[in-house]
């Protein structure tokens, strides 16, 4: 049965939420309607610009993947959160063979894979006290397939793919819809790393695909039209493999 979820009145919590794709589903957020939304962000003075936009219907919690005891805070002082979308992850260019590959792995993997366990042991029973709502996980093309030049990467966001297919029957147990979103080239700091800049779409794409996707109750999103490809090549295994 396909669960619809309607961001309208809702208090949300949005990590990464100062820049890039995190601000921009932030403001997609508030422009449909969101009762709250946590900012969850590295140092708090960065989510000033929100709050200047937005005033207290924005709230920046400190909240760094890599540091457990802030994940377990901040889902201790959100305890009213109905949405959590965990959109902060960490991108550096290195390949099998570079020198510091190793170093770059884990890296890559504190944040972008043990960030997500942790964000999904701390919410999960927040979500559940507060009747289910849902987990939004931003992956990437990239965890469908291996871009060599940043191929580490890559491997992270398969493994935190990976991880939320298991959260999709996990969550779904309590009532929690979960959506895995897929970006391309999005404009960001993240997509200049990868050099991508020059046919990166803007960041508030995402957001309003987000927002469409939850309530057509979706499970993969492939929101910008240099991922859609991906997502049209990817459909059959998904419906039949992964969905399924």
């Amino acid at each position: 049965m396909t669960v619809s979820f309607d961001v309208r009145g809702k208090t949300v919590l949005v990590t990464g939420a100062n820049r890039g794709i995190g601000r921009a589903i932030v403001e997609s957020c508030v422009q449909h309607g969101v009762a709250k939304v946590y900012a969850a962000v590295r140092k708090l003075d960065s989510a000033a610009p929100l709050v200047a936009a937005y005033g207290d219907k924005v709230v920046p919690v400190r909240t760094d993947l890599a540091e457990p005891v802030t994940v377990i805070a901040a889902a201790e002082m959100a305890d009213d959160v109905e949405l959590v979308v965990n959109s902060a992850g960490v991108l550096r260019n290195a390949t099998p063979l570079s020198e510091d590959a190793i170093e770059v792995l884990e890296y890559e993997m504190e944040t972008n894979v043990r960030g997500l366990i942790r964000m999904a042991q701390a919410f999960a029973p927040v979500l559940r006290a507060n009747g289910g709502g849902a987990f939004v996980q931003l992956n990437s093309v990239a965890s469908i397939t291996c871009f060599t030049d940043f191929a580490l990467y890559s491997a992270s966001k398969a493994a935190a793919y990976s991880i939320t297919q298991a959260l999709r029957e996990l969550l779904g147990q309590q009532g929690t819809q979960v959506l895995s979103i897929h970006p391309g080239a999005v404009a960001s700091d993240m997509a200049n790393t990868a050099g991508l800049q020059e046919i990166a779409v803007p960041p508030s794409m995402v957001g309003d695909a987000m927002i469409a996707a939850l309530q057509a109750g979706d499970f993969h999103l492939f929101p910008d039209p240099s991922a859609r490809p991906y997502g049209r090549a990817y459909q059959s295994f998904a419906e039949k493999i992964v969905e399924a």
